[in-house]
């Protein structure tokens, strides 16, 4: 690694082939399907893909059939689901005008009377949701796709695709297509359009120049928020990794001088170290990206 300063980034970048060890075989080359070259990205980003799916539809399975999600696997990947829905995404959109009750009194009367059921209410209650469920698949997905995404860069000889600018672009130009949907879906198409510049009680003749304006600018400020949704999540796995093949770098640099013995065991907890923070990032980076999307998507269904 010393005599090639861009192998410092190899744990960040795509590639043709998984690097493994000697005593595993050396390197794996992917296999090509047609004129498509499979990369190890791709082949990370199908197994988060996957791995979702098999944990979601096992949990869903489990909850439809009545019983309760039992064991410490089932409660994890469920606390994590309610986590989201109940602290991020419902109190992040809100209800809207949709929740029927009047929205300073919030009917009172009509909580009260459901629970007056007792336990029989609270059910009736629960099955009745919330209007920002319908909201919440795909901050789920984001959530839990880019958390296992994240999670398998601390697997020695695989890395973290959300450490690729692409791959994060997508996410992010999929957040503005999706907020651009339900804020259509809401609003209607034009009413959606409509709504980026607020409501202004001014003359007409500032009107002209103004409301223009301030479209644009809010036009560009949509865009922009969701290129800083992929920039920020690229920016932050990429650094994590990086360090941690910079502080590992050191040991090489010194070769097989008596500096070694010094400076190899520090950098071996040196790397411990962050990588125990990266395990806390990819949970925080994970949460982040939900949470704006989540926000984003609130924004455009209630803009005012």
């Amino acid at each position: 690694m010393a005599g090639h300063g861009d192998d410092f980034f190899h744990h960040v970048r795509d590639s043709q082939v998984f690097e493994l060890p000697q005593f595993l075989g050396g390197d794996l080359l992917l296999p090509k399907i047609g004129d498509w070259q499979l990369t190890k990205f791709m082949v990370l980003q199908t197994v988060a893909a996957v791995f979702v799916l098999w944990v979601f539809r096992g949990l869903a399975k489990r909850i439809a059939s009545g019983e309760p999600a039992e064991g410490a696997w089932w409660n994890f990947w469920e606390s994590m689901a309610l986590f989201i829905r109940d602290e991020v995404v419902r109190p992040t959109i809100g209800e809207g005008h949709h929740d029927g009750h009047d929205h300073d009194g919030h009917d009172h009367e009509g909580d009260d009377r459901h629970r007056g059921h007792g336990h029989h209410g609270h059910v009736k209650v629960a099955l009745a949701g919330h209007p920002a469920d319908k909201y919440l698949p795909y901050v789920w997905s984001c959530f839990f796709y880019v958390l296992i995404c994240n999670l398998l860069g601390a697997f020695p000889w695989m890395g973290s695709a959300t450490g690729h600018i692409w791959v994060t672009a997508v996410l992010g130009i999929w957040t503005l297509v999706v907020v651009i949907f339900y804020g259509s879906c809401e609003l209607g198409f034009m009413g959606f359009w409509k709504a980026l510049c607020p409501p202004m009680d001014l003359p007409f003749v500032l009107k002209i120049g103004l409301v223009p304006m301030i479209w644009v600018i809010e036009l560009v400020g949509l865009l922009i928020k969701h290129g800083v949704l992929a920039v920020r999540l690229f920016a932050n796995i990429m650094a994590g990794h990086t360090v941690i093949a910079t502080i590992l770098g050191f040991i090489a640099v010194v070769g097989h001088s008596d500096l070694v013995y010094l400076v190899a065991p520090a950098s071996v907890f040196g790397q411990v170290a962050i990588g125990m923070l990266e395990l806390f990032v990819a949970f925080l980076q994970a949460y982040i990206f939900a949470f704006l999307a989540a926000l984003f998507i609130g924004t455009a269904v209630h803009p005012h």
